[in-house]
């Protein structure tokens, strides 16, 4: 029997290839990307080339070099379940939404697709997409660095990208911080405008890339944006609104070395102290359940 590829813990190459919407030997290799969590599968798309160099090595300067392949593309496989292609076309306007306020400066561009999913002789609704590859190193908001966070992201990004293990000069830096108070801006335009905030709150769904721009990789949870008390929790019990609100905070303070002002409206109701309490606690119940593998 044919396992659901959504059911699947961690999709391999065979598993998407058994997908019966692509050819069965496409011109590319797929490989599962160190990246899963509950709403998608995540896997790179290479060059065989590429892979290739990897396995036998490259000469370059008269030097036998192994070079990792580097994706072309990432393809994404979300878990979701659409009642029906109205569900699903719902799930592309979020994404398209974010995109209208984030592309291209700090969003890696997907094309999303609904395939027409084939399982034991049922036909189901699957959500793909063929997203941009961006190479940088991940922005943690939680990270325990403080105000510093943005010093020691750079330095990571010219090492281990740039190969410079030089201290990040100061136009870099400057840099950063004028990207990112634009990224900052945009976000609240989105919050206020389309009610919608994508997940900023996971580890690595920020990148800094060596350009030092400022990319959103991570698209697959986009919650509704309420004022209300009530804590909005998404499909799985998280409070993805609240807690992508808090990240946006301290990527303010962090970033851009200011504290967040109380007395505006967005930070005056989710940064309530109260508020924070009881997203604490949902995000422990959220922990506790089978929320606990990841996101």
């Amino acid at each position: 029997m044919l396992q659901d590829i959504r059911d699947i813990p961690a999709a391999g190459p065979e598993d998407i290839l058994s997908l019966n919407f692509l050819r069965s030997s496409p011109p590319v290799v797929f490989r599962r990307h160190f990246r899963q969590g509950l709403r998608s599968h995540v896997l790179e798309v290479l060059d065989p080339n590429d892979v290739e160099a990897e396995r036998t090595g490259r000469m370059e300067n008269g030097l036998l070099r192994f070079p990792r392949a580097r994706p072309r593309r990432m393809f994404r496989v979300f878990r979701t379940r659409f009642r029906d292609l109205a569900d699903g076309l719902e799930e592309t306007r979020r994404v398209k939404t974010v995109e209208r306020y984030l592309c291209p400066e700090f969003m890696a561009r997907s094309h999303e697709f609904l395939a027409d999913y084939l399982l034991e002789g049922a036909r189901e609704i699957l959500l793909c997409g063929l997203q941009e590859y961006v190479e940088g190193e991940a922005l943690d908001p939680w990270s325990p660095v403080g105000e510093g966070l943005l010093r020691e992201i750079a330095f990571r990004v010219r090492s281990h990208v740039s190969g410079s293990f030089e201290e990040p000069p100061n136009p870099f830096l400057e840099h950063v911080r004028d990207r990112a108070a634009v990224f900052i801006a945009r976000v609240k335009r989105m919050i206020l405008e389309a009610a919608c905030i994508p997940d900023l709150a996971g580890v690595s769904n920020l990148i800094l890339t060596p350009a030092g721009n400022i990319q959103l990789v991570d698209i697959n949870n986009i919650s509704a944006v309420s004022f209300a008390p009530s804590i909005v929790l998404d499909d799985k019990g998280y409070p993805i609104c609240d807690k992508s609100v808090q990240a946006l905070a301290l990527l303010e303070r962090k970033l851009l070395g200011r504290r967040p002002d109380r007395t505006e409206r967005l930070y005056r109701v989710f940064l309530d102290p109260e508020r924070i309490r009881k997203v604490r606690t949902a995000e422990e119940l959220f922990h506790r359940g089978a929320g606990s593998t990841g996101r």
